[in-house]
């Protein structure tokens, strides 16, 4: 198929690289307008002006955004609903994966991660949600992780930060349900995916080396690829998925099956 999110329009945080940038050149390449917000203005625009090489100009548009900061969310929405003539997909992806054991984790790097990875979601909801009531049928793209349903001895404020973005999706899609619009909330839950979030292990170990001890603890044997979860957003994002919300989709190798 193609065209498969021909009319949309997508507001993705966290745009600049990694899982953001491929999920907003997938949905590009599908038909939909996309706007990237992220921190890194400078990134997201290189992204932006890929995209608009490939599939043609007023295709993507970036604006800075720090997600922690409710003002700035307010901002890049209402300049990326002008500029795309709304907004009817969200996806919150924008995350760090910073911590270490209970006991030696710092409380301020337990709160940046909270901030980051779940302030950010109820913030660009919250916001987003007056844009995309005027834009139905819509849909919001958490992405979550394999952390947020099963846990480890040494990720307390991302197993947290993770879970609380799986059952947020949920409060969101009841939300919307019950105010009777055409507005889906569902989760993304990946495994090691290939992108900057793994480079503290390549740093420790070496590319190679990390990236198959990662693959040696997934059944399938190897870690995935952004685009892997690019393919997910484009069918949350399109109306195929129309019965689905307050779901989660693992893609995770295998590993919650063990």
């Amino acid at each position: 198929m193609s065209g498969r999110v021909a009319g949309k329009k997508a507001f993705i945080s966290g745009g600049a690289q990694g899982l953001g940038a491929a999920m907003a050149k997938a949905l590009a390449a599908e038909g939909a307008k996309v706007s990237l917000g992220d921190i890194n203005h400078l990134g997201a625009e290189t992204v932006a002006a890929e995209i608009n090489a490939a599939h043609g100009e007023g295709t993507a548009f970036a604006f800075p955004l720090d997600v922690t900061k409710e003002d700035q969310w307010i901002f890049a929405l209402e300049e990326a609903d002008a500029a795309m003539g709304g907004i009817s997909v969200l996806i919150n992806n924008a995350g760090v994966a910073d911590g270490g054991a209970i006991e030696d984790l710092e409380f301020d790097t337990w709160k940046r991660v909270m901030s980051i990875n779940v302030d950010s979601v109820f913030l660009g909801t919250k916001h987003a949600l007056k844009y995309m009531r005027q834009n139905q049928p819509g849909s919001i793209i958490n992405i979550s992780s394999i952390a947020g349903l099963i846990a480890s001895h040494s990720s307390p404020a991302y197993n947290a930060s993770k879970a609380g973005v799986w059952l947020l999706s949920k409060s969101i899609a009841l939300h919307c349900a019950k105010q009777k619009l055409e507005i889906r909330s569902n989760s993304i839950h990946p495994v090691f995916i290939n992108t900057p979030i793994l480079d503290r292990w390549r740093q420790q170990f070496g590319k190679e080396e990390a990236e198959a001890k990662l693959g040696r603890q997934i059944p399938i044997g190897r870690i995935g690829q952004p685009e892997d979860i690019a393919a997910a957003a484009v069918y949350l994002a399109s109306d195929e998925s129309k019965l689905m919300t307050g779901a989660e989709i693992k893609l995770d190798g295998g590993i919650s099956a063990m």
